[in-house]
């Protein structure tokens, strides 16, 4: 099963220092709640792992992060990750482009375009459950790349981001998560957005 997803991150910092950060592979990787790059294999290559909590118990999946290309004049990423739970009961991809552009007011925003392909149960979970999880998911991740981008700068607001990028969960929480996705799917019955 694929889903195909847009995001855009408004970030209330200058595009440079999005841009900068994007490039730190390690660093993106750690905005996401639960993953981290374990070992780099060359410039190009990474070996990862994300952890999934769900209540008391912990799943745990390994992967590979393929950086196809890094475009400074557009500031684009394009980067492939895949990988499958330690189980072997279920298997994902995804396929990701993401940019830096110029906002208003000293702002930028992260634009993402990804293309995520599940095997295994995951898949069990259907398409239109695949896009809010995968909804809730870039909302974290949005939240943390912006909050490790404003702590580069000086000042109150970027101590407040620092502290903030501190603290984000070092795992997924599937609660929270499935109780965001509730939330959408309520809201979507409803026509409330």
């Amino acid at each position: 099963m694929q889903v195909k997803i847009e995001k855009v991150f408004t970030i209330d910092a200058p595009s440079a220092s999005a841009w900068q950060f994007l490039q730190d592979i390690s660093g993106v990787a750690g905005c996401m709640p639960g993953a981290e790059i374990t070992e780099q294999v060359d410039d190009n290559n990474y070996k990862g792992s994300v952890k999934v909590k769900i209540g008391p118990a912990t799943a745990a999946f390994k992967g590979d992060i393929e950086i196809k290309g890094i475009d400074a004049d557009k500031r684009e990423l394009h980067m492939l990750g895949t990988g499958a739970d330690v189980k072997g009961t279920s298997s994902a991809s995804m396929d990701l482009v993401a940019f830096v552009r110029d906002g208003d007011d000293g702002k930028c925003e992260l634009v993402g375009n990804a293309a995520v392909t599940v095997n295994g149960k995951m898949a069990s979970l259907g398409g239109r459950m695949m896009t809010q999880v995968s909804d809730q998911i870039l909302k974290q991740f949005g939240a943390n790349f912006a909050n490790n981008v404003m702590a580069m700068g000086d000042g109150a607001a970027a101590e407040a981001a620092a502290s903030k990028a501190a603290e984000q969960p070092k795992e997924l929480n599937a609660f929270g998560l499935m109780w965001g996705v509730v939330v959408g799917f309520f809201k979507g019955l409803f026509g409330k957005k």
